[in-house]
């Protein structure tokens, strides 16, 4: 089916990835955006916010990023990247739209907004992200801790933590990245589960994801994927791992407890600490799905490579792992946006996947 309505829940990356994708298949996209413009969460993210892919690998088709194409643009460029795209698209965009409920009645879905409003579609995709829902690992006694604990997702810059005694919880490129520049400032330690992974950035004079595309390694299934690579590698020019090995910021096995002053550590030390930073990931926000019976019981949601189970004509983007290793990345997402618009193209309406 096509040529009909496509809601898209979402209007971020994969939001506008899954409006082209849908333009290109004949559908009339409709983005639903809860915010004030259609770029996601990029505005909230850390000011020192950098990708580790360079700009000829983070563009969307027919779209090319501005500025030095080998140079890796940072959190602001990427705002006005997304920005100029929505405008380039000339689709219907309905921002301060925050869906709160989708039925689904014969062929169609309705989403509900938050002000009372509602709009009808033949087919739908979710693509808010999980930005809005930053997990934090269940760690004994926070409730007693008297110092501040906060998510990655509410850091912006290290100069509010100057001479602090700051831990911050993780072994990704956030973690990584959020604890060498806090290291300037205040004094740092990187608390990980296990230790950190580190890829190239540069192999051979050539950036790491000129190798990705060349060997389309960046297509690997992440069942394939996993069995390769042993943890989620932190992106490096050299410059992270240098400053671990000196010490700043420090490695040290993840705390196992608060205590009222600060943390206790595995060897049953305890060390006074002012603030906790947790670069520990974040969760599917699809609590407006609930009632189509496309999540389980943690509210994650069933699907095959981003199409639903169980409800035909529903589609999911933006999820980490999706169907690569490039899934909810800049440089992955449109791939990921035309399978799932392919699918529900060529899906008979009331077919049952699952």
């Amino acid at each position: 089916m096509s040529g009909g309505r496509l809601l898209i829940v979402g209007g971020g990356q994969s939001g506008l990835a899954a409006a082209r994708a849908g333009l290109d298949r004949g559908w009339e996209p409709v983005i639903l955006e809860a915010g004030s413009e259609p770029v996601g969460s990029w505005p909230r993210y850390y000011d020192s916010l950098r990708l580790f892919s360079p700009r000829r690998f983070s563009a969307f088709p027919e779209h090319p990023f501005p500025g030095d194409p080998d140079g890796y643009p940072g959190r602001d460029e990427v705002v006005d990247y997304l920005r100029g795209y929505a405008e380039w698209l000339d689709i219907e965009i309905r921002t301060e739209a925050r869906v709160v409920s989708v039925t689904a009645h014969g062929q169609a879905f309705t989403a509900e907004m938050a002000d009372g409003s509602s709009i009808t579609g033949d087919a739908l995709i979710a693509a808010t992200g999980s930005f809005t829902d930053p997990h934090l690992p269940t760690i004994p006694r926070r409730e007693a801790f008297e110092g501040r604990v906060l998510h990655v997702a509410d850091y912006r810059s290290p100069e509010a933590f100057a001479g602090q005694r700051v831990l911050v919880a993780g072994a990704g490129n956030s973690a990584v990245q959020v604890a060498h520049e806090l290291a300037d400032h205040a004094e740092t330690s990187l608390a990980v589960r296990d230790r950190v992974h580190f890829a190239p950035q540069v192999i051979a004079g050539r950036d790491l994801h000129w190798w990705l595309s060349r060997t389309r390694a960046d297509l690997l299934p992440p069942s394939v994927l996993r069995r390769i690579v042993n943890g989620t590698p932190v992106i490096d020019s050299g410059v992270y791992r240098s400053a671990l090995e000196a010490g700043r910021p420090d490695q040290r096995p993840m705390f196992t407890a608060f205590v009222d002053d600060g943390v206790a550590w595995p060897d049953g030390k305890k060390e006074p600490v002012d603030t906790v930073v947790f670069a520990t990931g974040y969760r599917p926000q699809l609590p407006y799905l609930r009632s189509l019976g496309v999540l389980d019981g943690a509210g994650m949601p069933r699907h095959l490579r981003g199409v639903a189970a169980g409800q035909p004509g529903l589609g999911f983007l933006g999820l980490e792992f999706q169907r690569s290793f490039s899934s909810n990345t800049l440089r992955g997402v449109h791939r990921d946006a035309a399978y799932v618009v392919d699918a529900l193209t060529r899906q008979p309406r009331g077919a049952v996947v699952g």
